[in-house]
């Protein structure tokens, strides 16, 4: 479904790589966590996908296809992107929030509207009652279902997700991370999601890619990397929810009578 292919960047003309020589195969209906430490080129492989970012050296392939034959406009179009600070239209309501591209693409006004109680209803929002609100009249959980459904307008196969979920509270994201996963299960989507978050990408991933500084550490099933880490890092990060859990049941012990 996706390829990269030996996938370079380099901000400064070479001098140094935010992604280096990355080969990496996303199968159609998985969700792929890309996960690692803060600019490790986690955001930068997943915005090459779309050329939000154009790649210095390799190829990447969506459906067998390169991107760089694809118009970068109408290959977003088609691909859905949900991001952490969500970036609803404040001016518009949910409902125009979540026709924009429908709009863009040339609908008619009555399968917009289909369309728009479809996907709101899809992420547990009545049109009812959230169709005519404005964004700052939601919740942050509220919002980023707009955006997850605004992101899924147009039926893509295919969604980048990036720390979709980063910016809200442990409840909130707990709920989310839920309700994604069965969105992707249910509409056999293929996602690309980043996070930093090892629990996070135990819990939500088909399979989990390591990087660190640009390189793909190692590739394979949320139980793979906890079995069998290839390296030190993968090691360390996979022993952090561990280590949570263990400190949790020991402050547990703590209060027990």
């Amino acid at each position: 479904m996706i390829r990269l292919d030996h996938v370079s960047k380099s901000y400064d003309g070479g001098r140094t790589l935010a992604v280096r020589n990355l080969t990496l195969g996303v199968e159609r209906g998985e969700l792929m966590v890309l996960l690692g430490e803060s600019g490790c080129g986690k955001t930068t492989t997943l915005k090459m996908i779309n050329r939000l970012i154009e790649s210095t050296a390799g190829r990447i392939e969506v459906d067998g296809q390169n991107v760089r034959d694809h118009d970068p406009v109408l290959l977003r179009r088609g691909i859905g992107y949900v991001f952490q600070r969500i970036g609803l239209f404040p001016h518009m309501t949910v409902a125009e929030n979540v026709a924009v591209v429908p709009r863009l693409q040339g609908w008619t006004r009555p399968q917009i509207a289909e369309r728009v109680r479809e996907l709101l209803d899809l992420v547990d929002m009545p049109p009812a009652e959230f169709a005519d609100r404005m964004p700052r009249r939601l919740s942050g959980g509220q919002q980023q279902r707009v955006g997850v459904a605004r992101a899924l307008a147009v039926r893509p196969k295919i969604m980048l997700m990036d720390e979709p979920f980063g910016a809200l509270d442990p409840i909130t994201r707990a709920s989310l991370q839920d309700q994604y996963r069965r969105i992707h299960d249910r509409l056999g989507l293929t996602t690309v999601m980043v996070t930093h978050d090892m629990t996070e990408a135990l819990l939500m991933a088909s399979r989990i890619a390591v990087l660190s500084s640009g390189r793909l550490l190692q590739v394979g099933a949320p139980r793979d990397l906890l079995i069998a880490p290839a390296d030190d890092y993968v090691r360390q990060l996979m022993q952090t929810p561990k280590q949570q859990a263990d400190r949790l049941e020991a402050l547990v012990e703590e209060t027990e009578p």
